[in-house]
């Protein structure tokens, strides 16, 4: 159903018809932010797109599914975020048509997103391609997001805080996968088997050590996702997030 790119914070998902390159928390405009919060920085703009462009080539993908939190500021995208953000969907729509579930720093995407026919844009519950149901995670999933057999979500940039034998240590982002827990859903009648948590695409970004304390910001984790596994992205399987 959804297969992470060996070596990159993306996913492709079989979506029936269609095969869909997957990416999260992209936070267009980073850059920006941090250099207001005094951190000298330049913007990278050009190899997050490039990059992008590239995994869209090398997976053949017929559609690009942004995970959300594309762009970084609340409201409506400005300045440089809001010239990334255009130069983005452009090359993108160029090749494939894109689908965005908002996120928590999506508020006014669509001051940018109204110009692209080929982007379209769902709010935070989600939408549902084929046998996957991709939502930001911000919020409660819609009804047949969580239906969907394979479930996506992001918004929580996990990453894995490892050490080697000599106390070094480093940060490494991760992907969680495992069963989705009814029982982290109380309000929902259907639940699908496998719950995904994506890590975010733009390294900058920072993001919660899943294996070091429970900092999950979405309403419905960690208690909806059980027996969960973190993977790094080039697929070293970790085992149980919790004891890594």
């Amino acid at each position: 159903m959804l297969e992470p790119v060996p070596g990159e914070p993306a996913a492709v998902a079989d979506c029936g018809p269609e095969r869909a390159l997957v990416v999260a928390d992209y936070h267009a405009g980073l850059e920006v932010g941090l250099r207001s919060e005094g951190v000298e920085i330049r913007s990278r703009a050009e190899e997050r797109r490039e990059g992008l462009l590239e995994l869209l080539s090398r997976t053949g993908a017929d559609r690009v599914v942004f995970l959300g939190d594309v762009g970084d500021g609340i409201g409506e995208p400005t300045g440089a975020e809001r010239i990334e953000l255009r130069e983005l969907l452009a090359a993108v729509t160029d090749r494939v048509s894109a689908t965005v579930t908002k996120g928590n720093h999506d508020g006014d995407l669509s001051a940018v997103t109204d110009r692209f026919a080929g982007v379209e844009v769902t709010d935070g519950p989600g939408t549902r391609l084929g046998d996957v149901g991709f939502c930001h995670g911000h919020t409660w999933p819609d009804d047949e997001v969580l239906a969907a057999p394979t479930v996506c979500t992001a918004h929580e940039h996990p990453q894995v805080a490892l050490e080697d034998s000599v106390g070094g240590r480093r940060t490494e982002r991760a992907w969680l996968r495992g069963r989705l827990d009814p029982g982290g859903f109380p309000d929902y009648d259907r639940v699908g088997d496998r719950l995904v948590v994506c890590p975010a695409f733009n390294d900058l970004s920072g993001g919660a050590h899943v294996n070091e304390a429970d900092g999950f910001l979405s309403p419905f984790l960690p208690a909806g996702l059980a027996d969960g596994e973190a993977y790094l992205l080039d697929g070293t399987r970790l085992g149980p997030y919790r004891t890594v």
